[in-house]
């Protein structure tokens, strides 16, 4: 099977010759309905074999989403193009609301990848909002036949398979197929545009100070600790013992310039100090920012904003595509960037106009050799000692040196390198020794002081050093952490540490998914949470934390005028008819809104055109709505969202809503309640 069989098949269905309009009996010609684009279907495996499912209340089962076009992301949190995928995703899923529903399959390249807790925190890391099985033991993986990350398989609304298509890139394509499928199955009466809910696991997450700190920067000189606080989009700068200095970014996601007030990014990473600049790899926007911290502003030093395609060169600041830039370190004069995306180091010149690879051929893998002929393996960490570049190789599991000098060459102080066809990416684990003998598990975040290099062995939750003077050369050593995720100090326990920073004596941690910066004291090994007073969250409100509410777009039900007595209240019920063995979804944020064309002085105006939280019965959602307390008559227009799922089964919930339009009377004697009947929610439908 091709690896773009899921465009080759549509294609040429497309094209065919025969498709052309037939006359209708009164001899007009009537239009063709759509060809299914992928006659030669057979029923798509199940999802059984994951030993978990996160991002819903509970199991998913194929049946479970008859009537939807299924679309399966076969992907590993470690995987910089599993990562680039997810934007695409999130277009699809938007711009087919109502007809897809896209299922994460992960399944793990590393062994710490296994835990569906890893998972979790990976989930709202990257902000998913979609179904996700944890397939640890890769059956579902085997069941689809699928060979790499990403794989993306298609599934029809009757439950078939379609095909499959690897790699990033393909949005447009994927867009395409599905527009068909669509097309075809709205024809034939076989698609189901009822709204899906699911319980994400952000609908649960404690608001924290930090949220998934990636990078750190210590600069002792001038008593400041900078801080990629990366998923609440922001630098971070305080002082070393923890007093808050400033805060750069809005916080909400986007690219614009302007003050620390007024600038925005897109889950920043790496950070490198020249004298009051501050460079910040701006990842998830494929950007270079510099932050001049004396005026308080931020501009764009490199990239387009776009991700570039594979293996670009480089180019002007201005027009050259950047592809996820991962860390920072000046040296010299020269920015050096630590490319995740193409597997390279980029370099520019300070005061110059022009940016583009130092090292790595573009290839992922872990090989020695010359600058332009090395491979790399999504570096993810950057420190020096003045001679060379010491970098995080995260996929390939090993430290890497990449000299100044360009005519010496790239070599591995750590882990394994220049094993053939590609199994060095695979050759990981966690052990102590020296240099070849040494194993990490993706390390991520690198520093370095006098003749130590330390090294946050990420997804074995340690620390580790590496000595790089004689007589020990090349000796790996846990320094900190007993490989168990955790966030105790006594004994000292990580959970993903990303970054890392020296300043004297002291080392501090970003102890990412602990969302944390810690401070070690060499000396003693003690450990603290460096604590910065007065940090908050953004105060923005993202809609992304929220529970999707459902289109209002049900039919509206016109009910005879209600009287009621004026009070500060009024108690309205809502009756609902659900199908047989269907309960309310207590996850699904029940919500009336109230809204009045004219003007009115009955309700309340701060509780028009606002969600309404409901409570719920067996059968009845109850709201309390406010009112002025003075007499008189309006017209309102009342809408109800409400999510059911079926008694005892898993994670797939509909969405309703019902529309009333209410002519309603306020009166010195009436009635304290106001009863709605809703139309009776259906069961789910597409021959289930």
């Amino acid at each position: 099977m091709s690896g773009r069989e899921v465009i080759a098949q549509s294609q040429a269905t497309s094209e065919t010759p025969d498709a052309q309009p037939s006359p209708s009996e009164n001899g007009d010609t009537a239009e063709a309905e759509p060809e299914n684009p992928f006659p030669q279907r057979s029923p798509a495996p199940s999802f059984d074999g994951g030993v978990g499912w996160l991002n819903t209340s509970g199991p998913i089962e194929l049946k479970d989403l008859r009537g939807k076009v299924v679309l399966l992301d076969f992907w590993t949190y470690c995987c910089i193009n599993c990562i680039h995928v997810l934007p695409d995703l999130k277009y699809l899923e938007e711009k087919f609301d109502r007809e897809l529903v896209v299922i994460g399959v992960h399944s793990a390249k590393f062994d710490n990848e296994k835990e569906s807790e890893a998972i979790r925190d990976a989930i709202l890391r990257y902000e998913i909002a979609h179904p996700v099985v944890n397939d640890a033991e890769m059956v579902v993986w085997r069941k689809f036949g699928a060979r790499s990350w990403p794989t993306l398989v298609l599934i029809d609304p009757e439950g078939n398979y379609c095909g499959y298509i690897s790699g990033e890139g393909n949005r447009d394509v994927l867009e395409q197929v599905i527009e068909k499928v669509v097309a075809y199955h709205e024809a034939k009466g076989t698609l189901d545009r009822t709204p899906v809910h699911f319980d994400l696991e952000r609908y649960n997450a404690e608001p924290t100070p930090l949220r998934y700190p990636g990078k750190l920067l210590a600069d002792e000189a001038s008593n400041r600790l900078f801080i990629s606080d990366s998923n609440h989009n922001r630098i971070v700068v305080s002082t070393l013992d923890g007093k808050l200095v400033d805060t750069v970014g809005t916080g909400r996601i986007g690219r614009n310039d302007g003050s620390f007030a007024e600038a925005e990014f897109d889950h920043p990473q790496g950070l490198a100090l020249d004298g009051e600049t501050l460079y910040v790899a701006d990842t998830e926007n494929h950007l270079i920012r510099k932050v001049e911290l004396a005026t308080k502003r931020v501009s764009t030093l490199a990239g387009t904003g776009q991700q570039a395609q594979f293996r670009e060169p480089g180019g002007r600041l201005a027009t050259a595509s950047l592809n996820s830039p991962w860390d920072l370190l000046v040296h010299d004069g020269v920015l050096y960037v630590a490319m995740a995306g193409p597997h390279q180091i980029w370099s520019h010149e300070l005061g110059s106009d022009t940016i583009g690879v130092f090292a790595g051929s573009g290839r992922e893998d872990v090989i020695n050799g010359p600058h332009g002929k090395a491979a790399l393996a999504q570096p993810s960490g950057l420190a020096t000692d003045g001679k060379a570049l010491y970098v995080c190789d995260s996929e390939g599991s090993s430290i890497r040196r990449v000299p100044f000098e360009v005519g010496q060459d790239v070599t591995t102080v750590a882990g394994a390198s220049d094993m053939p066809g590609g199994q060095t990416l695979f050759e990981f684990g966690d052990r102590d020794g020296v240099g070849s003998e040494a194993r990490f598990q993706h390390p991520l975040g690198i520093a370095i002081r006098d003749q130590t290099l330390f090294v946050a062995d990420s997804y074995n939750h340690k620390l580790k050093t590496i000595a790089l003077g004689e007589p020990n050369a090349g000796a790996v050593e846990t320094l900190a952490g007993d490989g168990e995720a955790g966030d105790s100090l006594e004994p000292l326990r990580f959970s993903e540490p990303a970054g890392l920073a020296v300043a004297g004596s002291k080392l501090f941690v970003a102890d990412t998914n602990n969302h944390r910066v810690l401070n070690i004291d060499l000396t003693t090994m003690k450990a603290g949470e460096v604590q910065i007073s007065g940090l908050k969250p953004p105060a923005i409100r993202k809609e992304a934390d929220l529970p999707a509410q459902v289109d209002m777009t049900a039919d509206t039900k016109v009910v005879e005028p209600q009287t009621i007595a004026a009070g500060q209240t009024v108690a309205m019920t809502f009756e609902l008819a659900l199908p047989e063995d269907y309960k309310l979804n207590p996850a699904f944020p029940l919500a009336v809104t109230i809204t009045s064309d004219g003007p009115q002085v009955i309700v309340r105006k701060d509780a028009l055109g606002k969600r309404i939280k409901g409570v719920a019965g067996s059968s009845a959602v109850r709201v309390s709505v406010p009112l002025t307390g003075e007499v008189g008559e309006a017209s309102f227009r009342i809408a109800l969202s409400y999510g059911y799922c079926r008694e005892g089964r898993g994670g797939v919930c509909k969405v309703r809503a019902a529309h009333w339009n209410v002519p309603l009377v306020v009166a010195e004697s009436g009635s304290a309640e106001i009863r709605l009947v809703a139309p009776p929610a259906e069961p789910e439908s597409g021959g289930l």
